[in-house]
């Protein structure tokens, strides 16, 4: 069986268990703590060469064999993007324009089925590239018009099609569009001069940045200046959700960067009075509210590598309040992830399985979801193997 490619850590704990040697035998014969040699294999640390060395020489491999130094062109990042939806995203487009408020219809629309459809990206990608011609059009036709109101809904219904082809570059593999759209959904915020939308604007920005490793502090810079200008411009309920929003790719960003204390203090002293404030809503598509508080709080203690906390945390959240079935799926994948980290392969797999019944199209999509079913494929043990091996099969991974 051919294995797909895999993460430093994850080629360490493959030799390793090949070898059928346990964590603290290679660990101490290497000079190093169990828990370091853990969290390498995790993820969580990145060895210096020293110490990837002893282990390559431990584990009778060469250096070379533990290293991936080509992330591109892992399976784990399918690049899935529509080539009519790039066409249209890239092109020059001068159509007659179609009135600011069937545009608004159509976006509002194809954000529902965004959120909320199995089958998302086959149904976004039949309607893009339409539609990104029509709002193109129409905010060129109507750039130096005299009809400012017509002007400003055109604008802002351009701002909120490239948030949604934010979300959509980034989970179809290509980050360089995702940047260049949601660049162009703040520029059309701003020339709408739409505070709640330049805001949302700034929050997908961030999430572009929160996608690439090492621009943690940039994506928690962007939203906190936002979060900061709209407080000083917008009192609303609807504001207060959005600044909650912003407030939580601050919570990711300081997680991602293994500063957990530092997130969770965010969590409690900043966020959760303004999801109190906003409650239960989608406003400008965020999903922000009490609920999906809750969902952060989990995705801290799972990337601070407390399963057991992060498991304790999710056995008390109903996401059947959640008005995405997007925002479903991250929360029972990083469920997926805490049961991974405590190598209970059994439930791993049902996880898996369910997420694939909830949104079959995002799990072929998800670098995550494709690590973990390459841990299972390694793990796997007769009584599961066929099931695991079918999977991974579906998501062409063997």
């Amino acid at each position: 069986m051919d294995l797909p490619a895999l993460p430093v850590g994850g080629r360490i704990r493959h030799h390793r268990e090949r070898l059928g040697r346990t964590q603290a035998v290679v660990a101490g014969l290497c000079g190093i703590t169990e828990d370091y040699l853990s969290q390498i294999e995790r993820g969580l640390k990145k060895p210096s060469y020293d110490v990837l060395s002893r282990i390559a020489g431990e584990l009778n491999v060469t250096v070379a064999a533990l290293l991936d130094d080509t992330p591109e062109e892992r399976p784990g990042f399918p690049a899935t993007a529509c080539t009519d939806v790039v066409r249209a995203l890239l092109g020059q487009h001068l159509a007659q324009p179609v009135p600011a408020a069937e545009l608004r219809t159509r976006v509002e629309d194809l954000w529902r089925t965004w959120q909320t459809s199995p089958t998302r990206f086959t149904e976004a990608e039949s309607v893009l590239p339409g539609l990104i011609r029509d709002v193109e059009g129409a905010v060129r036709a109507r750039r130096y018009g005299t009809d400012a109101a017509e002007r400003r809904e055109t604008l802002r219904a351009s701002a909120d099609l490239y948030g949604l082809l934010r979300s959509y570059c980034r989970r179809a593999g290509r980050l360089d569009l995702s940047l260049m759209v949601a660049d162009r959904a703040l520029r059309a915020a701003e020339d709408a001069d739409d505070p709640l939308r330049i805001a949302a604007a700034s929050w997908n920005l961030g999430h572009v940045l929160l996608s690439q490793p090492g621009d943690e502090q940039a994506a928690a810079d962007v939203a906190m200046r936002a979060a900061e200008d709209l407080q000083r411009t917008l009192t609303t309920t609807e504001a207060a959700a959005v600044r909650g929003a912003l407030e939580l790719v601050g919570v990711v960003a300081e997680a991602r960067t293994r500063r957990a204390w530092a997130a969770r203090d965010r969590l409690n002293q900043r966020v959760l009075p303004l999801a109190g404030q906003a409650g239960e809503g989608n406003v400008q598509w965020t999903v922000f509210g009490p609920t999906n508080t809750e969902l952060h709080a989990v995705s801290v203690e799972m990337l601070d590598g407390d399963a057991v906390e992060g498991l304790r945390l999710a056995d008390q959240i109903d996401t059947t309040r959640l008005p995405s079935r997007e925002r479903q799926f991250t929360f029972g994948l990083e469920v997926a992830r805490c049961y991974d980290l405590r190598r209970e392969d059994a439930a791993v797999l049902v996880h898996l399985l369910e997420l694939e019944d909830l949104a079959p199209e995002d799990l072929q999509r998800s670098p995550l979801a494709r690590e973990l079913v390459v841990s299972l494929v390694q793990r796997s043990r007769p009584t599961y193997r066929r099931q695991v091996t079918a999977l991974a099969e579906r998501l062409t991974l063997l």
